[in-house]
């Protein structure tokens, strides 16, 4: 790991955006988004955040409290915003807010919302120390001041699914 710690970043710095359509080919029968097509945004965005923050590579280590609040139909305009609200060591906390818009009546509302951890790799693609974050805002700083809280869990909830997959076994389900 490396030993010198980077010079902290502003949440600002990290902030990512992204809009678009929702299309007939990433709703279901409902004519809602799927969940997966969102979340594969959700990723996207987030790596470039996390990236932004390290300037160097970061890979996801967790996708976890992703609530989709409301459906987001057909038709509606999305914007993604993502940035890093949190540090550890050589790790980052992900906070993704996605706004759905009726792009006709102009409503618009939080529909999901998620945290993404990401590890900073170095170029021996082991973790190495990533900036703090200094959050700003008032969002900003309750994000920050409450995720040790999510950590905790995030790492707990680590633990128990690695005795699962310990318990689980590995044979063939034919087997």
């Amino acid at each position: 790991m490396n030993k010198e710690v980077p010079e902290s970043k502003s949440v600002n710095e990290s902030r990512t955006v992204k809009s678009g359509f929702v299309l007939p080919s990433a709703t279901n029968n409902y004519h809602t988004m799927f969940g997966g097509k969102l979340l594969e945004m959700i990723d996207e965005v987030a790596a470039i955040s996390a990236t932004r923050h390290a300037r160097m590579v970061a890979v996801t280590a967790s996708i976890d409290s992703v609530d989709f609040l409301y459906p987001i139909k057909e038709g509606n305009g999305i914007c993604l915003e993502s940035f890093v609200s949190w540090t550890h060591n050589t790790s980052m906390e992900v906070f993704v807010k996605v706004i759905s818009e009726d792009l006709f009546s102009g409503e618009r509302k939080v529909c999901t919302t998620a945290f993404v951890t990401f590890v900073a790799l170095g170029e021996n693609k082991k973790p190495i120390a990533v900036p703090k974050v200094i959050p700003e805002t008032e969002e900003e700083i309750a994000l920050h001041e409450s995720a040790p809280f999510r950590a905790k869990a995030r790492k707990e909830r680590r633990e128990k699914s690695r005795q699962l997959a310990n318990n689980s076994g590995i044979k063939k389900p034919w087997e």
